[in-house]
């Protein structure tokens, strides 16, 4: 009578993939756009936005949209706060990949991708951004609904008989 025995696979640190946030440095022109930009994601609650911060031109393209076209004004003192603490409003073109949440969300999470592409821009403006609490990814997010409850924490109405 042949035994015969199961071996486990064992994983390698070649089996096991480290998956990070896309942030990368980009050389070169294509399409038609300014040769260098440092790309960076910025979330908030459900909302993701992908920045590129390039280093010619100016102004802020938001899913293919006009700044001033996508967000009412006071949200788009959110979204370029970062460039106005550093000074540097006029310097760079940034185009804005953003989904998910809503609009406040959605400016909240623009705001903390460029604070993150420009500290890849200059590594000296991390002190600063950091102080003011523009590199912190705001952890927040809307607590799922508990079973026998109407919404997460919110009960049906008491009665005792």
């Amino acid at each position: 009578m042949a035994t015969t025995t199961k071996t486990k696979k064992e994983k390698s640190d070649e089996d096991i993939a480290v998956i990070e946030e896309p942030v990368a440095v980009v050389e070169g022109a294509e399409d038609g756009k300014p040769g260098r930009y440092y790309e960076a994601v910025g979330r908030r609650k459900t909302s993701t936005a992908r920045v590129r911060l390039f280093t010619k031109g100016a102004g802020i393209i938001i899913n293919k949209k006009d700044i001033a076209v996508y967000f009412p004004s006071h949200l788009q003192r959110i979204i370029d706060a970062p460039l106005r603490k550093m000074k540097t409003a006029e310097k760079f073109k940034i185009e804005v990949l953003v989904d998910g949440g809503g609009i406040h969300s959605q400016a909240e999470a623009i705001r903390h991708g460029v604070a993150r592409a420009l500290v890849l821009f200059n590594g000296d403006f991390q002190k600063r951004l950091k102080r003011s609490g523009y590199l912190k990814r705001d952890p927040r997010k809307k607590e799922r609904r508990t079973f026998g409850l109407k919404k997460a924490r919110k009960a049906p109405r008491w009665s005792k008989r």
